[in-house]
C-alpha cells in the first residue's frame, strides 16, 4: 500500500489561449495565473511535512509548471507521466473551444462517466482515465517506498477517488493497492 496525494494544478491562466482562439489541444500549453502559482506554493507549503520521496506529474503545462514549483519548494525532481494527462473531451483533439468542452463534460455528467451501452462516444470514459492513470501510478511507486506526489487534473482525481470537485491547488490523500481492480 502507497501513501499517494493527488494534487490537482493550480489556476490555469487560458486568456492568451482565448485571445489567439487557439482550439483544442493548445488549451494543454496555457501556465498557471498569478493566483495558480499562490496556489503550487500554498499546496507545497502543506504537503512539506509529510515525507514525499518523490514526485510525478502530467506532461500539461499547468500541472508541470505545479509540479516545478512544489518540486523546488520540496527538494524533489519531477517526472512526468503521458498517462497522468487530463481527461480528453474529444479523442480527435479537434475541440474549438470552452463551449465544446462544457458539451463534451454535460454529455459525460449524462452517461455517469461511461458510454451509453454499445455507442462509442468522442470523449474519454472515466473508466478509461482509471485505468491509465493506475497504470502510471504502478509505474512510478514500484521505485520508491515513501509517500508519492502526483501533479494532476480533477478529472484523474476523481477516477481515483470518486471526488468529484478538488479545487485548483488542493489534494487529496489516496491509498494506492496494486491489488486493488
Amino acid at each position: 500500500m502507497t501513501q499517494i496525494y493527488l494534487v490537482r494544478h493550480g489556476e490555469p491562466d487560458y486568456a492568451p489561449l482565448d485571445s489567439r482562439g487557439l482550439p483544442g489541444m493548445a488549451a494543454d500549453t496555457v501556465t498557471l495565473s498569478t493566483e495558480g502559482i499562490k496556489q503550487a506554493e500554498a499546496v507545497a507549503d502543506v504537503l512539506g511535512g509529510v515525507g514525499a520521496t518523490y514526485l510525478v506529474s502530467s506532461p500539461f503545462t499547468r500541472a508541470l509548471q505545479s509540479a516545478a514549483i512544489i518540486g523546488h519548494r520540496m527538494a524533489l525532481g519531477v517526472r512526468v507521466d503521458y498517462d497522468l494527462r487530463d481527461w480528453l473531451p474529444d479523442s480527435t483533439g479537434s475541440w474549438r473551444g470552452p463551449a465544446d468542452v462544457r458539451a463534451a463534460k454535460a454529455e459525460f455528467e449524462e452517461f455517469a462517466g461511461e458510454w451509453p451501452e454499445g455507442l462509442q462516444r468522442p470523449w474519454e470514459p472515466l473508466s478509461s482515465v482509471r485505468a491509465r492513470a493506475r497504470t502510471a501510478l504502478a509505474r512510478h511507486t514500484a521505485s520508491t517506498d515513501g509517500p508519492v506526489l502526483v501533479i494532476t487534473h480533477a478529472m484523474v482525481i476523481r477516477a481515483l477517488t470518486g471526488e468529484a470537485d478538488t479545487p485548483h491547488g488542493m489534494h487529496e490523500y489516496y491509498r494506492y493497492d496494486p491489488d486493488d481492480v
